[in-house]
């Protein structure tokens, strides 16, 4: 039975058709990977000439899936692409593959654990399995929180650069919410950098007085940080000395997602 096509379309407009959709992706990807960049840099990074990509560009504007920072001059991944990809990771993927780490972290310790992932200069938790505790720490899923006084937030950006971290938070200095919460971008990257070291961030009741929180980065394919696991807990549940083995077991946790995603954990072989 003969293709049917609509009147008018030709075999050469589909292909047309078809071409500027992969162009429109490919930028996409360009963004996605290096979060902002100039037109220039887009057009060097996907072939295209800076006037295909600008009107691609601008459509891609125009759709919600990329955003124009005018004061800058760079371009950057839309919230609009933010959703789609949420819906990937909420349906199938990411939260699929951390669900049973998840459980088995509350299982064993019996304390609540988050997923959570960045959002512009926030974090926002997108999974959670509660302990079992009398006491108990409760997010509710889709909150949004600071990055310089939680553990996801610390989590999330130990992939980053620090000049990427610098440019994320601003200035400073930032919003108390305890007296031990860190209000500069320097004690913030003090902290980062010990994260990097350990394998795993600390927040200590930086955001909440009584409260500490664990976390570790879960990363995709190709290494990048899109997600962290944390464990919350009352402080005199997590002293100093369980620190280090409740740290290395959340890791360990997050590794085996990002291992289910595709990332080669190092040292695995």
């Amino acid at each position: 039975m003969a293709n049917k096509r609509r009147p008018g379309r030709t075999r050469s407009t589909e292909v047309g058709e078809v071409r500027t959709l992969e162009r429109g992706l490919m930028l996409l990807e360009a963004l996605s990977e290096a979060e902002t960049l100039s037109l220039s840099e887009l057009a060097r990074r996907t072939e295209l000439s800076p006037s295909t990509a600008y009107r691609l560009l601008e459509t891609l504007r125009k759709r919600g899936f990329a955003d124009w920072d005018e004061d800058r001059g760079l371009w950057k991944v839309g919230l609009r692409a933010y959703q789609v990809g949420s819906a990937f990771l909420t349906r199938g993927g990411l939260v699929d593959a951390a669900m049973p780490e998840m459980e088995k972290l509350v299982d064993e310790l019996n304390e609540t654990v988050n997923l959570a992932v960045l959002d512009g200069n926030e974090a926002v938790y997108i999974a959670q399995v509660e302990g079992r505790q009398l006491i108990r720490m409760f997010t509710r899923i889709g909150a949004r929180a600071p990055l310089y006084c939680t553990g996801v937030g610390k989590a999330l950006l130990m992939g980053h650069s620090e000049a990427e971290t610098r440019r994320m938070l601003g200035a400073g200095p930032f919003r108390p919410f305890t007296r031990k919460t860190l209000t500069t971008p320097e004690a913030f990257l003090d902290a980062i950098r010990e994260a990097q070291r350990w394998g795993f961030a600390l927040d200590n009741e930086e955001r909440e007085e009584g409260v500490r929180c664990i976390a570790a980065p879960v990363r995709d394919n190709r290494g990048k940080v899109v997600a962290s696991m944390s464990l919350s807990a009352p402080a005199s549940r997590v002293p100093d000395e369980r620190v280090q083995s409740l740290g290395e077991r959340i890791r360990r946790a997050a590794d085996a997602v990002s291992a289910r995603l595709g990332w080669k954990v190092q040292g695995s072989g």
